[in-house]
């Protein structure tokens, strides 16, 4: 495969401190015109966050919610496995010819083929401490809101919780028993984040979400860079002949133009 670059607008990261310079991918682009949330958490996660960060992630799938994370082990990797590879976003925190931590590179092969692998960081791009920083900050961007399954007291994602309150984003706890994902439970006591205690109660404020605007303004900043015809048609299939058929778009020379 080949790794492509984004080339329009991807309004969500507007939250960001900076807006990327670069996004390369790998995968289906469609994906970003969903509704995405985000699940992030503890590599060592207990059996019980282990099991709900499944659940969880599996009936937001099943609601066509796309779930974000960031492909490390435990709760990034459950959770990208539940929702199917086919509906989930992995940013990466390399660039793309690696595939970190080798552990999951089968899981992020085939996210790469059936669901979309994102990442700010060029080709040869080693994992390093500070780009995995960067990679949660994206990861918290395309997301509706933020969700942590399990977090211990200086836990690496604290930094992902960081950014969702700079950002303005509502962050969501599993609950837990007191000694137990102490992070979490200290969010909930300080008021910065709301407890899941029903999955299905959670997920049905999801069920049946519109969007189409979302989907509208992709397809339109896309064709704001003047894309040729089989470009366009290839990302965007079903929208292209929409478009052409509303005036929204021409198509000159072979070259996608707004109307």
């Amino acid at each position: 495969m080949k790794i492509e670059e984004i080339s329009f607008h991807i309004k969500e990261l507007d939250s960001m401190k900076k807006y990327p310079q670069k996004l390369y991918f790998f995968g289906h682009i469609n994906l970003l015109q969903k509704k995405k949330i985000s699940i992030v958490g503890s590599r060592k996660p207990n059996q019980y966050a282990r099991h709900k960060t499944a659940e969880l992630a599996k009936k937001l799938s099943s609601t066509d919610v796309c779930i974000v994370s960031g492909g490390a082990i435990g709760v990034d990797a459950i959770a990208h496995k539940a929702a199917g590879t086919d509906n989930t976003i992995l940013i990466a925190a390399t660039g793309l010819d690696k595939r970190y931590p080798a552990i999951n590179s089968k899981l992020i092969e085939e996210v790469e083929s059936k669901g979309l692998v994102l990442s700010q960081f060029k080709e040869k791009t080693p994992s390093t401490k500070y780009n995995f920083v960067i990679r949660n900050e994206l990861v918290v961007a395309l997301g509706d809101i933020l969700i942590v399954t399990y977090a211990d007291l200086n836990s690496g994602t604290m930094r992902s919780v960081e950014f969702a309150l700079k950002m303005g984003k509502e962050i969501y706890v599993l609950s837990h028993r007191i000694g137990e994902s102490e992070a979490t439970n200290r969010l909930l006591q300080e008021g910065k984040a709301k407890a899941i205690y029903d999955i299905d109660i959670f997920v049905k404020e999801f069920i049946n979400v519109s969007t189409e605007d979302k989907r509208e303004d992709i397809f339109l900043e896309f064709c704001k860079t003047n894309p040729t015809y089989d470009e366009t048609l290839a990302k965007f299939p079903s929208r292209v002949f929409e478009a052409e058929l509303s005036g929204e778009i021409e198509v000159k020379n072979g070259t996608i133009v707004l109307a």
